[in-house]
């Protein structure tokens, strides 16, 4: 592996607890993930994968190995040196969607650059909430929104910085059918115009039908490695590892 790839792990693995009671979450995952494609990570419970975003995102540290996120080692940086690194270079989407009740859609959208003290372009903010299809609902709370709504709300917020890399953690987990497939197709345009790179975690083969690339874990290990696949392959694919 090189170190050219927006995202980077090398022989990480975390390990939590001590002594007879530890549990092995990660056993040793190498990634690289290149600029501009979307990768999903499925795998069935308790397989590593929310353990392994939290940790490529900065969230949390691996117990042993490297992380670096636009060329840069993040391993060893400090709680402030991280909270700069997630302001700059990273954006979230939330199953539950994390929207701040008291803003409407549009000051939840604009949220990032105001907690980082810069101003928001406002063409791009324009552009960002006419691509999730809520101008007319750009003064409304998210109380008054549907969860598909508030989703998309969040898909805007998560770009409007331009983040390095895009987080998704079961971005669909929450929404029916319909709303599903609506953000997953934005999530899939913010990959085709824009170029945003992001690594989603999921447990919906739809959804990772969608994906570049698909990334499989189990017991803590990427036990399979496919480019763009289809729903059914996906399925085939997790009974194998689960069976």
């Amino acid at each position: 592996m090189t170190e050219n790839g927006v995202v980077g792990a090398w022989d990480v693995t975390r390990r939590f607890g001590e002594g007879e009671s530890a549990v092995d979450a990660l056993r040793g995952v190498s990634l690289e993930v290149p600029a501009g494609q979307l990768t999903a990570v499925m795998g069935p419970s308790g397989s590593g994968k929310s353990t392994l975003m939290h940790i490529l995102a900065g969230l949390d540290s691996p117990t042993t190995g490297k992380i670096t996120i636009g060329g840069t080692d993040i391993t060893n940086m400090d709680d402030q040196e991280l909270t700069l690194l997630r302001r700059r270079h990273i954006g979230f989407i939330f199953q539950f969607f994390n929207l701040l009740p008291m803003l409407t859609a549009e000051e939840n959208v604009v949220l990032p650059a105001t907690i980082a003290g810069d101003e928001a372009d406002p063409a791009w903010v324009d552009e960002l909430i006419a691509k999730v299809g809520l101008d007319d609902r750009r003064t409304h709370r998210p109380s008054e929104l549907s969860g598909g709504q508030q989703q998309r709300v969040a898909i805007a917020r998560s770009l409007v910085e331009r983040p390095t890399v895009l987080f998704a953690d079961e971005p669909t987990g929450n929404l029916d059918s319909a709303s599903s497939g609506e953000v997953l197709a934005l999530l899939r345009d913010s990959v085709d115009s824009y170029g945003q790179t992001t690594l989603m975690v999921t447990h919906d083969a739809n959804a990772a039908a969608i994906a570049d690339r698909v990334l499989f874990l189990a017991d803590g290990l990427i036990v399979k490695d496919v480019g763009r696949s289809s729903e059914g392959d996906i399925l085939a694919a997790m009974a194998e590892i689960t069976g």
